[in-house]
Order: C-alpha cells, then sequence, then structure tokens
C-alpha cells in the first residue's frame, strides 16, 4: 500500500488529476491525513544508488553517441541494418558492460547484426601519448618541456605497458594514469576504403562499424520498411494491436521476382514483427474481406499491400470428412464462417483441437480437426500448405 502511494505522490506533478482520483481511493485503506495528494511532501530517496549501473549505462550511452556520429557521416541512416559493431577497449569490465545485458539494447538502437568486443586496441588502433598538461604543469615546473617530449615519444609497446602497470617514470618524476592520455587513433584495414570501415573514438573507447553491405543486409532493411509500412496502415484503418487480420502484398514491377525472395528469406522476422505471416495476393479466398489497402516503393520495388478480415479456412479433407456430401460441406463452412474466431479458437483449445458439431439438421455430428479440416486464418493455412 505505501509503494502505490509513494507513486502516486511522485506522480502528481506531472497526471495531477489523475493521480489526485487514485489517491483519494488509496485514502480508504491507508493512513496518509492529507486530504489531497498535493499536500503531501514529495518522496524522499531512500538507499545508495548503484554507481556500477550508472557507470554502465553512462559507457552505452558514449558507444551509441559514437556509432551515431559514424552513421551520420556516411549519411547512413538508423533504418539502414548494419553487419557489425566493434568495441574496442583494453579493459574488460568496460567490454562487459555493453555485451553483457547492454548487449540487445545497443543492438537495436543502433540497427546492427552483431556487437564485438575487442580488448586487443592494437588490431584496430594506434595509440598516441599527451601529457595532461593541467595535471603537470604546476607539479613539475622548468622540468613540463623535456617530460612532455618523452611523453609523446612513448612506443606502442611502452603506451600498453604503462596502462597495464598504471605508472611510468621520467627523469625521476613518476607519472600514474591521471597525468597521461592515451589517445587512440583507428588504424583502417589494408585495402578497405574509408565507405566501407570506418571509426570514432573519445579517446579512451573506439567504435568501430562495418559499413559494407551485402544481400542479407539489403533484405533486412527492405523487410523492415515493409513491415514499417504495415504497421501504419494498420493505424490508419484504426485497427487495434489485438486485431486479428491477414496481410497480404502483390508485386507490381519487374522486381516482383526480387520482392518474393526477400519475403521468402526474411519470414522469420516479418512473421515476429507481425504476429502472422505477408501472404501472396493470390493466395487470398475469393471471400476474402478487404478492409483496406495501399500501394508502396520500397529501393524502387513497388508493391501492393492489403489487410482483410481474418476468417476460417476449411480444406478439401473437409469434404472427404463428410462423406463427399457437399450439402454437408457447405453448411459446415456457412457455420464455421459466422462463429467468432476468438470462440473458435477457444473451443479448439478445450477440445485439444477438435470440436464437434452435431446440430446441423438433416447431417449427422461431425468431429473437426483443427489444422486438417480448418484453420483458423489464412496466413495459418499458408503456413501448412507452402511448400
Amino acid at each position: 500500500m505505501q509503494a502505490l502511494v509513494t507513486t502516486c505522490v511522485a506522480m502528481a506533478p506531472f497526471t495531477p488529476f489523475f493521480t489526485e482520483t487514485l489517491y483519494q481511493n488509496l485514502r480508504k485503506v491507508s493512513t496518509k491525513p492529507e486530504d489531497s495528494i498535493h499536500f503531501c511532501s514529495f518522496p524522499s530517496t531512500t538507499g545508495e544508488r548503484d554507481e556500477r549501473v550508472e557507470q554502465s549505462v553512462n559507457r552505452m550511452m558514449t558507444i551509441i553517441d559514437l556509432a551515431r556520429n559514424i552513421r551520420e557521416r556516411h549519411n547512413k541512416a538508423l533504418k539502414t541494418p548494419l553487419k557489425e559493431m566493434v568495441i574496442v577497449h583494453p579493459d574488460n569490465e568496460f567490454l562487459e558492460d555493453i555485451t553483457g545485458k547492454l548487449k540487445e539494447y545497443v543492438m537495436e538502437e543502433m540497427n546492427v547484426k552483431t556487437v564485438t568486443p575487442c580488448n586487443d586496441p592494437m588490431l584496430y588502433a594506434s595509440l598516441r601519448a599527451e601529457p595532461n598538461f593541467s595535471v603537470l604543469g604546476k607539479r613539475l615546473g622548468k622540468d613540463m618541456g623535456k617530460v612532455s617530449n618523452e611523453v609523446k615519444k612513448m612506443t606502442q609497446e611502452q603506451i600498453l605497458a604503462f596502462e597495464q602497470s598504471g605508472e611510468i617514470s621520467f627523469f625521476g618524476h613518476c607519472l600514474k594514469l591521471d597525468d597521461i592520455k592515451v589517445i587512440r587513433q583507428f588504424k583502417r584495414p589494408a585495402n578497405v576504403a574509408e565507405n566501407e570501415i570506418d571509426a570514432a573514438g573519445d579517446g579512451d573507447v573506439l567504435v568501430v562499424l562495418d559499413l559494407r553491405a551485402d544481400q542479407s543486409l539489403f533484405e533486412a532493411g527492405v523487410a523492415r520498411e515493409v513491415v514499417n509500412r504495415i504497421q501504419k496502415l494498420r493505424k490508419t484503418a484504426q485497427l487495434e494491436p489485438t486485431d486479428l487480420v491477414d496481410v497480404y502484398y502483390k508485386p507490381m514491377d519487374d522486381g516482383k521476382n526480387t520482392l518474393v525472395e526477400i519475403v521468402q528469406s526474411q519470414d522469420q522476422y516479418i512473421r515476429d514483427a507481425l504476429g502472422n505471416p505477408l501472404i501472396p495476393k493470390m493466395a487470398a479466398p475469393p471471400d476474402a474481406v478487404m478492409i483496406c489497402e495501399e500501394s508502396h516503393n520500397v529501393q524502387d520495388m513497388s508493391f501492393v499491400i492489403y489487410i482483410a478480415r481474418v476468417s476460417p479456412v476449411v480444406t478439401d479433407d473437409l469434404l472427404v470428412h463428410a462423406a463427399g456430401n457437399r450439402e454437408h460441406f457447405d453448411a459446415l463452412k456457412v457455420y464455421l464462417l459466422s462463429r467468432s474466431i476468438s470462440r473458435l479458437k477457444n473451443e479448439f483449445q478445450a477440445g485439444n483441437g477438435k470440436i464437434t458439431v452435431d446440430f446441423i439438421e438433416g447431417f449427422p455430428p461431425i468431429d473437426l480437426q483443427l489444422g486438417k479440416h480448418v484453420f483458423l486464418s489464412t496466413g495459418d493455412f499458408y503456413l501448412a500448405t507452402r511448400s
């Protein structure tokens, strides 16, 4: 109860009327004496901040900002999927922050297929050391010049050893990690152009993006755009997310074979995103009720999207099951088409995939099996029967 009241009080500045109503109801069973939620003191924090979590999120934000800079530099929109992101940093804890629990978020936010950690800076970067003048200036005095020269002359091996040990000495002065800035500069692989692989860094971490396009990435990008257009069309048709529909497509130009191949290769992604397959228009039953349709063009491929009301599909097996009696078959079809899909689904689930229809006058009772005699949608039938 206390948690609910505290949550309401915290929300009050943003949703004053809604939380006031909640608060008045909660007062009936709570001990809060204030007559209004707006008379309550704002809740104070308890416990300690998790600095480790904050550090992980800050590191993730740095990675995302650097990756966005690369995309913007090469005009690669976020909707264009990229093959790989490599994160270069010598600290394994840093890499675990990004490739652990936050990995999926980074992949989704930057639309990359894989995130690869690399704790060997020499694979992708050259190291350069610079003295931290703001720290060393007063401390070294007249020795600042010669120490600065030695720091700038540090070799790659010396810099790596310095990062491992945490200190290095020049002319009797012991320099710590805060005294020297280690700058990582991207070292592009041989025979690779800037528009193929590029990187961005903040002097500490280096983010490398593989910008090269391949067929799988092209297909994934097209599928993502098609799904986006379908979702927008659903919204235009004022459909709720829970509304069951069948979705069809029809290529309209010479690239129809390419579009069909992409839909087939990206079938699992499309089904996961939409909750049902994208069906060729030619597979639509003649009695399909179209709710809306819209023409689109993605990557120079023109096509039409159709959204139809979902309805059961009866198979030829049902005619055989009805002893070839066409009248019985037609009566069963009319009955099934008149039923609510959600109720039919519940009845089939209760009957372990079977229901009995025993009230059609003039015909004997008959058991119907889901997935053999009837399917609950064209999408289900299409998935079960396509080669």
